[in-house]
């Protein structure tokens, strides 16, 4: 699993002009599901994103989780973050997990993460086309990989 988290001061998610999911200050997190996911990495990736210490205490310092400062997340999935971009001009998405696959991952990771934080995430609407409004906060920007956890290396979640 790949994900991008970005420090926000809001987040909200639309489908088809609906708001499906919405946060204040917190972290939007760009989730891709790759086809060699296992359920470990699952796990690995929402502890790791509810103890991320990216948000500034009172000296200034990036000393704080999510949890911490009472942020909300919102975690919409993004199977272009399994792309392999090495050949060509067209990335191909053959490393991202089947729909189905992908669709389960995505709501395990969301229920993993919500345990960890104690509160309910926020979600988009998987295999929807969303659009997203938010502001940054930093901006702070972190790519976290289910692979570099499991001391795996960076991957390109090829198939």
């Amino acid at each position: 699993m790949i994900a991008v988290l970005q420090r926000v001061n809001y987040a909200k998610c639309r489908v088809e002009g609906e708001i499906v999911g919405e946060i204040g200050k917190g972290l939007l997190v760009l989730l891709g599901v790759c086809g060699d996911d296992a359920p470990e990495d699952r796990e690995l990736l929402a502890k790791k994103i509810a103890a991320c210490r990216i948000f500034t205490d009172e000296n200034d310092k990036m000393n704080r989780s999510v949890g911490d400062v009472g942020g909300g997340v919102l975690v919409v999935s993004n199977f272009t973050l399994c792309a392999d971009y090495t050949h060509g001009n067209r990335p191909s998405f053959f490393g991202a997990a089947a729909p189905e696959v992908a669709q389960d991952a995505y709501q395990l990771f969301c229920g993993a993460l919500s345990k960890h934080l104690s509160h309910p995430v926020e979600m988009g609407r998987f295999g929807a086309d969303m659009k997203i409004d938010m502001e940054c906060d930093g901006p702070v920007t972190i790519v976290m990989d289910s692979g570099v956890l499991k001391n795996k290396g960076r991957r390109t979640c090829e198939a």
